[in-house]
């Protein structure tokens, strides 16, 4: 249950929070270290510059500068400074020799199916060069994709990328060709359920 502050806690918290230690005033009044700061910042209360002077005080807090000695001052030269770092054992005979490839190289020209059943192919070196082949085919023969549309397969088949299976449609196209209404009725019946099914799943869960 939470425990509320009565009068003359805080009495005793304006009192003594100021000028002693805040583990000393919370067992005496039987509460955190945590709450009593959560309740002196909150009644605007700070420790006085003599407690922070005096050694009770932390050493963060008194400003003690602790690790002074040991940092780097300016203009410190560090110690070693023109040395080359050599590796000893077998590292030099098995590192990366320059030009080498990784096992999982593939040149230019190399394809993929990619998760999604997408065929991909690799069209330049460095990261992120791969792209859809279908995509590449379509605009072989018919310019840019226009923005906000997709290319998509005639026959369903995504590693079809010949030009004949391939068309160009809006994204409300695709959506009004994809929708439930375009099934045979029973079909469109279950996919109708089925979504009802799976709100009704997910809203379970979330109160979970």
């Amino acid at each position: 249950m939470r425990h509320f502050w009565s009068h003359d806690e805080l009495a005793v918290l304006h009192a003594r929070y100021q000028h002693e230690k805040t583990e000393r005033v919370a067992a005496d009044l039987g509460r955190t270290v945590s709450t009593v700061y959560q309740k002196a910042a909150g009644l605007g209360l700070k420790k006085s510059d003599e407690y922070l002077a005096s050694l009770d005080a932390c050493r963060l807090r008194r400003g003690d500068n602790i690790g002074a000695e040991y940092r780097f001052k300016p203009g410190q030269t560090v110690w070693n400074k023109g040395t080359n770092f050599t590796a000893g054992g077998r590292s030099a005979e098995t590192r990366f020799k320059k030009g080498s490839k990784p096992a999982n190289y593939q040149p230019v020209g190399a394809t993929r199916i990619v998760e999604d059943g997408y065929l991909e192919v690799k069209v330049a070196e460095g990261m992120r060069q791969w792209k859809a082949v279908h995509r590449l085919e379509w605009e072989k023969h018919n310019g840019p994709i226009p923005k906000g549309s997709s290319i998509v397969f005639k026959d369903g088949n995504k590693q079809n990328t010949h030009i004949s299976n391939l068309e160009c449609l809006t994204r409300k196209e695709l959506m009004l060709r994809n929708t439930v209404h375009n099934l045979p009725k029973e079909l469109a019946l279950i996919a109708q359920l089925r979504g009802a099914l799976q709100r009704q799943i997910n809203a379970k869960q979330s109160d979970i």
